[in-house]
């Protein structure tokens, strides 16, 4: 017996087609097998593509699965705003708190309806921060990007920043350098079983400017060469430069923009906002905008 399945490509962090980081989403993945959904990524190519399935009265209203061409992963941040994105679109939704349940646990989601379209705001709970990276492991690291320890910005330790799905911290003094990286991605993926972290998420600051942030994301321990905007990375990165002293903690939360995929001529940005807790990181949100790319449909075999 067949079925048909719509598919949208969504691009997330972005109102401009083709720019920001593109996720496929299959709003209504009922009756897919593991083994479908894994081919279905594969076939896609983007980094992750999310699978959405009914909620549970009560607990969650949408249970969201996330596969790399490569294999499942618990959490993915713009893959949750192209989610939320079709969802809302789809159902024709105001204003809305949605609750998604994934790998990583149950997340709200905010659904923000604005002049017809939708911006979506994504909670990711508190990060965990890692104690800076042992000097063995970052020299091997510096080898791996390329670079040098003048090439590093001071201050700024090389450690792990988790909501989910760790990412090492690595922050570099010098924008044009940070465009130039040509990693080693098989010594970076080696490192990750090593030290504990499926990407590296290497910035520049850029304190009084907007953004203030600019970042590439590697992950090829997920298969990933290298992601064009990454919430899962962006998030607890601002709650990494929070805990390390890197931005200023006055009032009740810190909120600035990420921008991220510029060296892949895939530009897109999203605004980090970490809530304050006596100047320590708190909750964390990710707000983002999203576009359809195109949509297609594909007729299976049940399995």
């Amino acid at each position: 017996m067949k079925k048909n399945y719509t598919i949208y490509q969504v691009d997330a962090f972005t109102r401009e087609k083709l720019a920001g980081n593109p996720a496929g989403v299959v709003p209504d993945a009922r009756g897919l097998t593991e083994g479908q959904m894994q081919r279905i990524a594969r076939e896609l190519n983007n980094s992750e593509t999310a699978f959405l399935f009914p909620g549970k009265e009560g607990e969650y209203d949408v249970h969201v699965r996330f596969f790399t061409p490569t294999r499942e992963v618990p959490v993915c941040g713009h893959a949750t705003i192209a989610s939320h994105y079709i969802r809302a679109m789809e159902l024709g939704l105001d204003s809305a708190r949605v609750v998604q349940k994934c790998g990583a646990g149950l997340f709200p989601v905010d659904v923000c309806k604005e002049n017809g379209d939708y911006r979506v705001v994504m909670s990711q709970g508190k990060a965990v921060i890692g104690e800076p990276l042992a000097q063995e492991y970052q020299v091997r690291v510096l080898d791996a990007l390329g670079v040098t320890w003048d090439d590093l910005r001071p201050g700024c330790p090389m450690a792990s920043a988790s909501v989910g799905s760790p990412k090492l911290m690595v922050v570099l003094n010098d924008l044009d350098k940070l465009h130039s990286l040509k990693p080693d991605l098989e010594a970076l993926k080696e490192l990750s079983g090593e030290i504990g972290c499926n990407g590296y998420l290497v910035f520049t600051l850029h304190p009084g400017e907007e953004p203030l942030v600019h970042g590439r994301m590697f992950g090829p321990a997920n298969g990933v060469a290298e992601d064009p905007v990454t919430g899962i990375a962006n998030g607890p990165m601002g709650a990494y430069l929070v805990q390390f002293g890197l931005i200023p903690t006055d009032g009740d939360e810190v909120r600035f923009t990420s921008a991220q995929g510029e060296a892949m001529g895939r530009p897109g940005a999203m605004e980090v906002c970490v809530e304050l807790e006596e100047g320590r990181p708190g909750e964390i949100r990710i707000i983002g905008d999203a576009v359809v790319a195109f949509q297609a449909e594909i007729t299976l075999d049940e399995e």
